[in-house]
């Protein structure tokens, strides 16, 4: 049988986009323009991702400002002084802040795959932002006017919203990116808070059906920004037994970058159900050698011997660029080693046939 292999989402932004990004934060671009450049960078990247021999494709988010904060563009409830998630490297980033209710998102990732839609006939796969990381909004002290648990509620109804409107649109899967999973952990060891996390987002899931979940996936890996990231030293041992708790159907989970992958693969078979598909890593973006097919044959045959083949899947251990701003990749890099995780899965799934 043949391995499904997916990418995670986001790939660099050609220069052009980049600059474009920066100029209309700055209010120095024109819309029809800034469109422009977006149409030109979007059916590239579709081009170039059907040219890999990917099975399953995204836009590779060239129209997101990151991969966190889509649904706030041109939202004036919010300050910017919100949470802040410091990378290993010294760089930080941070949220906003929300000052006053309701919360509504600005835009769904839909439009997305609408847009998508138009340049490929190839199944198109959507990420969306969390609930829980959107959960990181509110402020310390509750607003006066808006209380959590109304802040709570809504969250919910719009992150239902953004996966139930990608799924009516056609997306092939809706890949929910929980990347806070693991940095949960460092900020909060007891397990209080990504406990929390857990149960706000199957809050989310218990909207659809059995057979829509199967359609949807929970993304986890310890960010990857500027070549850096928030949380690898957290042990996988703390987070996937809870992981597995959510009432997804797919399971996209960073291993090609971990120091012992045999071990997190024990965790998986330990921990993982019935029923859910696992799709390890087996490419990483943040080192710049290409890997070759060989080698991901073998890392998705190592993972074969740990996890059942009908419930084996690979990806990438992240986006490669999941922040608009990001440089750190080449935009030719990530497609040599996305094609290179086609080719090695394709090779794997032919010897373990």
């Amino acid at each position: 049988m043949a391995i499904p292999t997916e990418p995670i989402g986001s790939v660099p932004r050609p220069a052009d986009l980049i600059a474009a990004w920066a100029e209309k934060q700055a209010g120095q671009i024109s819309d029809q323009r800034f469109d422009q450049i977006v149409t030109a960078a979007l059916r590239d990247t579709i081009h170039r991702f059907e040219m890999t021999g990917s099975p399953v494709i995204t836009d590779g988010e060239q129209s997101k400002p990151s991969f966190a904060t889509y649904p706030l563009a041109g939202a004036s409830n919010l300050a910017a002084d919100g949470a802040v998630i410091p990378f290993a490297d010294g760089h930080v980033r941070q949220l906003p802040r929300l000052t006053a209710g309701p919360f509504r998102y600005s835009t769904y990732a839909s439009t997305f795959v609408e847009t998508a839609k138009r340049w490929t006939n190839r199944p198109i796969k959507q990420a969306v932002i969390s609930a829980s990381a959107l959960s990181l909004l509110y402020p310390a002290q509750e607003l006066e006017s808006y209380s959590r648990a109304t802040f709570t509620a809504d969250l919910i109804g719009e992150a239902v919203a953004d996966i139930r409107r990608c799924l009516d649109q056609g997306s092939d899967s809706v890949q929910i990116d929980f990347t806070e999973g693991r940095l949960s952990l460092r900020l909060d060891p007891s397990g209080s808070l990504l406990d929390t996390f857990i149960a706000l987002n199957n809050q989310v899931l218990a909207h659809f059906t059995s057979e829509q979940r199967r359609r949807i996936g929970v993304h986890t890996c310890p960010g990857g920004d500027h070549d850096s990231t928030h949380s690898a030293d957290v042990d996988y041992e703390n987070l996937l037994p809870k992981l597995f708790r959510l009432e997804a159907g797919r399971f996209y989970i960073q291993l090609a970058s971990e120091r012992d992958p045999e071990r997190v693969l024990r965790i998986i078979r330990e921990h993982c159900r019935p029923g859910q598909v696992i799709f390890v890593g087996v490419v990483d973006p943040i080192n710049p050698r290409v890997e070759r097919p060989e080698e991901i044959r073998d890392r998705v045959l190592l993972a074969a011997s740990y996890i059942p083949v009908s419930q084996l899947g690979t990806t990438d251990d992240c986006g490669f660029s999941p922040f608009a701003d990001d440089t750190s990749t080449s935009r030719d890099l990530a497609f040599e080693k996305i094609r290179a995780r086609v080719d090695g899965t394709r090779l794997a799934s032919e010897q373990l046939s």
